[in-house]
């Protein structure tokens, strides 16, 4: 078990940090964000095109901090995916201090139009995405005494609106799957949910049913940017290692 001393270290200092889909939205303003604060960032996702013009962003940015951000190719619905991404940045930097899931999808639509296939892809990403990183970091966090695992959900966790019931229904077991891990978990390693309201990204434009995706357009009329999402996980991270920031529910103002 680390020292006091030096748990106190990794609570103010920088941290390495894994976070998944990491491409665009609330991912990549995520990973730009902790690269800021002079964390090492190794961002995950299918889209490595993205993630070499963000490292390349950023890399004024490291400069001056500290920081680092290093692409990686990340299948989350591929448990071994998952388990070789965290297994590669603990050999390369020798630990893993956070894991942020974000990874999601978000294909709207009425249970009567039946889209079967985009139903198993929200369960595969949203679900089994988050439980194959749970896998994968748990026993490193458990090894080394400490940790900080944080799953990006959704206001979706808390309510439910037509065309939303599969989402919603990822999204409140991706909250319930998150509180069981903080109550089994040993205290030195901390569990956050974070669940935003309406943010701009690219969520929405996976919407294929005409209804949903003209009822999205209305709804995100009043949105936050994805780095008020990111200062949200930035604030959990920092806190000292005996707070624990349970859950964050942020939204517009205008999102009553």
């Amino acid at each position: 078990m680390p020292t006091n001393q030096t748990q106190e270290r990794r609570a103010t200092d920088g941290k390495v940090v894994l976070v998944t889909g990491a491409s665009s939205g609330i991912g990549a303003a995520v990973a730009a964000r902790l690269v800021r604060e002079g964390h090492q960032v190794v961002a995950g996702a299918r889209r490595t095109d993205r993630l070499r013009a963000l490292a390349e962003d950023t890399a004024e940015t490291a400069a001056r901090t500290g920081g680092s951000l290093h692409p990686v190719r990340l299948d989350v619905t591929d448990r071994r995916d998952v388990a070789a991404f965290t297994e590669a940045a603990r050999e390369r930097f020798g630990r893993v201090d956070v894991f942020v899931n974000n990874a999601g999808v978000m294909p709207l639509s009425r249970l009567d139009s039946l889209l079967v296939d985009e139903w198993d892809r929200m369960v595969e990403v949203n679900v089994s995405g988050l439980l194959h990183g749970i896998a994968a970091v748990l026993p490193h966090f458990t090894a080394q005494g400490s940790g900080h695992f944080v799953t990006v959900a959704s206001i979706g966790a808390h309510q439910v609106v037509p065309t939303g019931a599969v989402y919603s229904g990822t999204k409140y077991a991706a909250w319930a799957i998150t509180e069981g891990l903080r109550q089994e978990s040993d205290p030195a390693i901390r569990v956050t949910t974070i669940s935003p309201g309406v943010v701009t990204s690219e969520l929405a434009d996976s919407i294929t049913e005409e209804g949903a995706a003209e009822a999205m357009r209305t709804y995100r009329a009043h949105a936050i940017g994805p780095d008020a999402v990111a200062g949200a996980v930035s604030y959990a991270l920092a806190q000292p290692v005996d707070v624990d920031v349970n859950e964050i529910v942020l939204r517009p103002a205008r999102q009553r």
